[in-house]
């Protein structure tokens, strides 16, 4: 995943690009990177972020840089924004997605004349420097964004500032959001719709899939129509998602209490008390906790001064170790108590198996576990909701490779169906298996068709590929 925020701005724009900035570094774990523009031209400045928050990497350059236009980004993956000099002159572009076929499309690039692409440290090429790439390849940057979105299998989003504007691109189908807001003196466009609401800007707004807007100090102007399809991606709101922000006119605080309390009331357990895992789940458990009548409590509590973001470090088993120190057990409200816990998710099942285990240790009588999604069964293919090479990594594949054995790809494609159905056999049978392997004493996911309905937007204008395979 990633974050960006660019400010066009007829004043000094740092101080409001780099907390705008700032407010996004619950997207990504790698890089943090800023570039402004001002009368000396292009000035950036990239960190790693793994080991410290984006604000302590930055604090000398916000005192540095001079400029009135200006993006930042925090990246999951590769560094960015990039500076590139082409025959469009000299741009900043920063990105957020995902390219499935990077082969394919580097091919074209070569056979068209590219000659090299940097490689970074793992030997991937910068997905960023490869959307900069297919822009060159057309004689004017409309054209060149117009050729990315139509060439890139997956998704992109991207910010691209050249010295006379900001251009904001939503990709093609608006898996990811961007958001406009405005104030007095310009414009900043947002990932994340709260980052400017502290900084002056009010709500401007949204891009529609796919359009293209140029921003200045004076105006917005699109350059590119949206197109009337859009398939946002509905994890936004299950974990991504800052509880402030909005999308499509949906609060993301406000659909985790009605995701909780669809899942009340399809339960028909009575536990003593109703818990969040820590963030994203707190949400959930309000909403089922208000729907249900159950006490809510916070049996553990997050150590934010030293671990404030889940994502680092982005090594797994070290990422599983930081799960367990964060938490801290409140004794009192965990012993002899029958627990009914609510997670975003459940990816691999690790940590959360690991925080089932340290409830039982501290005394709690039983622990229920009520994901707020349905089973993941499919890896994202849009934006990097998980860089694992494998779906095996997911705790639902590995359960039901152990029921049906090895499968052709046919046969694969027919029994997942099943197993994304709630009212099959197969999808109880899963479920269980998932249970004794988690050690919970009692499982139930979140419908989709529950989940869809606490979003409030039509099924045919969200991405819930991950939960049902349908692209």
């Amino acid at each position: 995943m990633g974050g960006f925020f660019g400010v066009a701005s007829k004043n000094d724009c740092v101080f409001d690009l780099f907390f705008g900035t700032d407010y996004h570094s619950h997207l990504g774990t790698r890089r943090g990177g800023l570039v402004v523009y001002g009368k000396d031209g292009f000035d950036r400045s990239i960190h790693n972020i793994e080991n410290a928050p984006f604000r302590t990497k930055f604090e000398k350059e916000i005192n540095d840089m001079k400029g009135n236009m200006g993006i930042g980004c925090i990246s999951d993956y590769e560094p960015q924004p990039l500076i590139v000099r082409s025959h469009h002159g000299t741009f900043a572009i920063t990105t957020v997605g995902r390219i499935n076929n990077i082969p394919e499309i580097v091919d074209i690039i070569f056979k068209k004349g590219n000659t090299h692409f940097l490689e970074m440290s793992g030997g991937d090429i910068n997905a960023t420097e490869l959307v900069a790439a297919i822009i060159n390849q057309k004689e004017n940057m409309i054209d060149g964004i117009r050729y990315a979105q139509e060439l890139i299998d997956g998704s992109m989003t991207m910010l691209i500032m050249t010295p006379k504007g900001i251009f904001a691109v939503r990709d093609r189908l608006g898996r990811t959001p961007v958001v406009i807001g405005k104030k007095d003196d310009g414009y900043c466009a947002t990932f994340e719709s709260f980052a400017y609401l502290n900084l002056g800007y009010t709500d401007y707004r949204e891009l529609g899939p796919g359009e293209i807007v140029v921003m200045t100090p004076e105006e917005v102007r699109t350059l590119g129509a949206p197109g009337k399809d859009m398939k946002i991606c509905t994890f936004l709101w299950i974990y991504y998602g800052y509880p402030s922000s909005t999308y499509e006119g949906v609060n993301v605080e406000k659909m985790r209490y009605n995701c909780g309390s669809m899942l009340a009331k399809r339960d028909n357990i009575r536990p003593d008390t109703v818990a969040g895992v820590p963030d994203s789940g707190i949400a959930h458990a309000v909403g089922y906790a208000n729907e249900s009548g159950i006490p809510f409590s916070r049996p553990f509590v997050k150590y934010t001064p030293t671990w404030p973001r889940s994502f680092m470090p982005t090594i797994q088993s070290k990422r599983n170790l930081i799960a367990k120190m964060k938490l801290i057990p409140v004794h009192d409200l965990i012993k002899g108590r029958r627990l009914l816990l609510i997670d975003d998710s459940i990816v691999r099942g690790t940590q959360l198996r690991e925080t089932t285990e340290f409830l039982y240790e501290s005394g709690a009588k039983e622990v229920h576990i009520r994901p707020a999604c349905p089973p993941l069964v499919y890896g994202c293919k849009y934006i990097n909701f998980s860089r694992s090479n494998s779906e095996m990594d997911l705790i639902t594949r590995r359960v039901i490779k152990d029921i049906e054995g090895d499968m052709d790809e046919e046969t694969t494609k027919r029994v997942l169906r099943e197993y994304t159905d709630p009212e099959s056999e197969r999808y109880d049978h899963m479920l269980e298996k998932i249970r004794q392997q988690l050690n919970f004493t009692s499982l139930r996911y979140h419908r989709l068709d529950d989940m869809i309905e606490s979003v409030g937007i039509d099924k045919s204008r969200l991405c819930t590929y991950c939960w049902d395979g349908r692209e």
